[in-house]
């Protein structure tokens, strides 16, 4: 268990907490033992509508006004609140986080996933870094700023959003086309999955920071596969069988090794890991990927955005063991790079062939901005106050956020949840995995460098 709690406003001003809310520890510990566990199924889902309520009332209990939106079904509840700032013709900065997880099973962990464990210099349960963590933030520096009185530069628009583990169908999807207004005058966005540091070695033998800051994220598309053929019994033999169909389809496609794009993002970010590294990343050597292998486990989020991906995840087919079925299905889970849609639909039709179609079950666009801007340096400038020998870098993630839905409004967005973390920590294993946790230090370190970022931005 963590020992007394002093809550930094700014580097070298600080306090002992007086309220269990003003805590990042304790609330990031409190959200995670509320289960909302997203399963994609809304009769299923649970636990996203207390959350939100209660997130509220950290908010109204310092005296914000909050509103409280179901989004498209009962406890889908999502939360806004508005924070005015000192330059009204000024864009408003949304900064937003969901409060769904995905499932977990108890028996895997080493502790209860929905325990709010905090050991071991850590903060233990599903969502501790997918992402209660930075609600657990955007909650306590919300508080500290209402609290002091302090008035940011900017209005900012916090939201507590629904459902981003399935899309964002009944969250953030829902919200800007049935209550965009809740945006009215936001110009930028934060959000994850962006602002934890990556330990490299430094080419003088010592080590650096970088911080990733994300300015970019593959599409996020689902694809259903369907092979027809006449149903049949299973002692016979069958020249047109739909499960033999699909089953080729979905072998070809998960062996498929699609071609090697260099998008502008992941090239800064190489180039700027060269300049820390010295290693060589050179986009026609054979050996591009196993030099990316020696950046650790960053590396599996890395080699991913470098191709597009079409994994195989879910196959459906027949009632008994000795009827052929009609038909048969796959889902195949499918991540493309900016600009390159129309190419990735083209090989997959090759590859598919004539007895199975496709459709696009769930269907969400690429994202990319530049690395530039006031509000980029205003997040160099608060992780620097706070880590002066650190580095930023912009980064591409390889999976999707509820920045897909933003961007749709115009809203230029970035993933910015800093953490500052020990340089041994598999982080990205444990994005959906077994045994989530997030250290202490890293929420403290983070806390700090949100609210230096959102009193200077």
């Amino acid at each position: 268990m963590v020992g007394k709690v002093v809550v930094t406003l700014e580097s070298g001003a600080s306090r002992p907490p007086t309220d269990p809310g003003d805590d990042v520890v304790e609330v990031v510990s409190r959200l995670i033992r509320f289960d909302t566990t997203n399963t994609g199924e809304p009769e299923t889902t649970r636990g996203e509508a207390e959350c939100a309520r209660w997130v509220a009332g950290q908010l109204e209990e310092v005296g914000y006004q909050t509103e409280y939106v179901e989004s498209g079904a009962p406890g889908r509840g999502n939360v806004f609140a508005r924070l005015e700032g000192a330059d009204s013709s000024r864009g408003a900065l949304l900064i937003h986080g969901h409060l769904d997880v995905v499932p977990a099973e108890p028996a895997e962990w080493s502790v209860h996933p929905f325990s709010g464990a905090i050991e071991d210099g850590f903060v233990w349960g599903r969502g501790a870094v997918d992402m209660k963590d930075m609600v657990g933030m955007m909650i306590v520096v919300a508080r500290r700023l209402k609290r002091a009185g302090i008035v940011p530069p900017r209005d900012l628009v916090f939201a507590f959003v629904a459902d981003e583990e399935h899309g964002g169908h009944y969250g953030a999807q829902w919200l800007i086309k049935n209550r965009p207004e809740l945006f009215d005058g936001v110009t930028e966005a934060v959000g994850e999955v962006g602002g934890f540091s990556l330990t490299v070695p430094r080419r003088d033998g010592g080590e650096r920071r970088l911080y990733v800051i994300e300015t970019a994220e593959k599409g996020l598309s689902w694809m259903r596969l369907t092979a027809r053929g006449p149903a049949g019994h299973g002692s016979m033999a069958h020249d047109r069988n739909a499960v033999t169909a699909v089953a080729e389809a979905v072998a070809r496609l998960g062996r498929h090794r699609f071609p090697l794009v260099m998008t502008d993002t992941v090239a800064q970010f190489l180039a700027a890991v060269s300049e820390e590294t010295g290693l060589t990343f050179e986009t026609d050597a054979a050996d591009l990927e196993g030099t990316i292998d020696k950046l650790g486990p960053m590396a599996r989020v890395l080699k991913a955005v470098l191709h597009d991906t079409a994994n195989p995840t879910m196959l459906k087919a027949g009632y008994k063991a000795n009827v052929i079925p009609a038909t048969a299905e796959a889902v195949v889970d499918c991540r493309i790079l900016p600009g390159r849609k129309a190419a990735f639909e083209k090989e997959i039709d090759e590859l598919l062939g004539p007895d199975v179609t496709r459709e696009w079950i769930r269907d969400l666009p690429s994202y990319q901005t530049g690395f530039d801007g006031d509000l980029v340096d205003a997040m160099n400038a608060a992780v620097l106050a706070f880590d002066p020998d650190s580095r930023t870098v912009p980064y591409m993630l390889s999976g999707g956020t509820d920045a897909k839905a933003f961007a749709r409004l115009g809203i230029r967005c970035f993933g910015f949840a800093p953490l500052r973390l020990p340089p041994d920590l598999d982080f990205t294993a444990l994005f959906h995995g077994v045994d989530e946790r997030v250290p202490i230090d890293a929420l403290r370190f983070g806390t700090d460098v949100l609210a230096h970022f959102l009193t200077h931005c």
